[in-house]
């Protein structure tokens, strides 16, 4: 057995066309779906992916603008350029790019956003409503994970999910989206004991733990479809996942690549949640 490979450049492209579809019919209104994106401080990292982001929404012919202020703001400077955002009526979705210089609080700048344009679906209402199902924006990571598996063909109903971390961006709504869709859920931490035990017995097994190439072939359940939403550097600063994909890709049923897979749903569905923002704020102004 080989792992079949979950292409998200593929899906990621397949669905983009999909929302353009609901973007341009917007743009023929007149409204033509923002967003914007604050960025602290000079992390490498968080700029490619504001590039990213921002490269998403053109291909999309979305409006955007990214805001980037010093790494030394204060928070009551980083307050007011939510507060300018939420007021501006171009702008439908407001992210704040994570992680925020430690003198910052990441929880109360989210709680300021307006939660009509959290399209990171991270303010309390939005993971409030994503509890009982009715969520407009989920949180975009765990609903790429949805759609990719949705576009790939695999069923959820009844199987056995594992997810492998508990953070608030991928672990926890990563649950309750497959619990919505009747799968049986298991949440694993770092105390988890016999982590393997539980991995074994995943049909569906979504690692989020941070760690480079964790999770390994004898941790599989053979078949099982693997989902790996790490992105880290190994010893050599190669980048890869928190799936040893050498040792997993013989054993599993289908398996997501480091880079190619997750990463790009990630983006697509912030797209997608911005076009969705824009939808309701104007059916609200009419």
């Amino acid at each position: 057995m080989t792992a079949q490979i979950i292409d998200g450049k593929a899906i990621a492209a397949q669905v983009r066309a999909e929302w353009k579809v609901r973007a341009d019919t917007l743009i023929a209104r007149g409204i033509t779906p923002g967003m914007a994106v604050i960025i602290v401080g000079n992390d490498p990292a968080s700029k490619v992916y504001v590039a990213n982001k921002v490269r998403a929404c053109a291909e999309l012919g979305l409006y955007s603008i990214h805001v980037e202020l010093p790494a030394d703001t204060t928070e009551a400077a980083l307050l007011t350029e939510v507060e300018k955002l939420n007021r501006d009526p171009l702008i439908h979705g407001i992210l704040v790019q994570l992680p925020l210089p430690k003198h910052l609080d990441a929880h109360k700048v989210i709680e300021a956003i307006n939660p009509d344009k959290d399209v990171d679906g991270f303010h309390e209402k939005n993971v409030g409503a994503l509890v009982t199902g009715e969520t407009p924006f989920p949180s975009c990571t765990p609903y790429g994970v949805m759609v990719m598996l949705e576009k790939t063909g695999i069923s959820i109903e009844g199987k056995h999910a594992v997810i492998v971390g508990r953070s608030n961006i991928v672990g926890k709504p990563m649950a309750l989206l497959l619990l919505h869709k009747n799968a049986t859920v298991t949440i694993c931490t770092s105390k988890t004991v016999d982590l393997a035990k539980h991995t074994r017995d995943a049909d569906i097994l979504v690692a989020a733990v941070g760690r480079p190439n964790f999770i390994t072939g004898d941790m599989v359940k053979p078949g099982a479809v693997v989902i790996d939403v790490g992105i880290n550097r190994n010893a050599e600063g190669k980048l890869c996942g928190d799936v040893d994909f050498a040792s997993v890709k013989p054993v599993a049923g289908y398996i997501t690549p480091v880079p190619g897979g997750v990463g790009p749903m990630t983006i697509t569905m912030l797209v997608a949640n911005t076009v969705r923002a824009a939808e309701r704020l104007s059916a609200v102004s009419k």
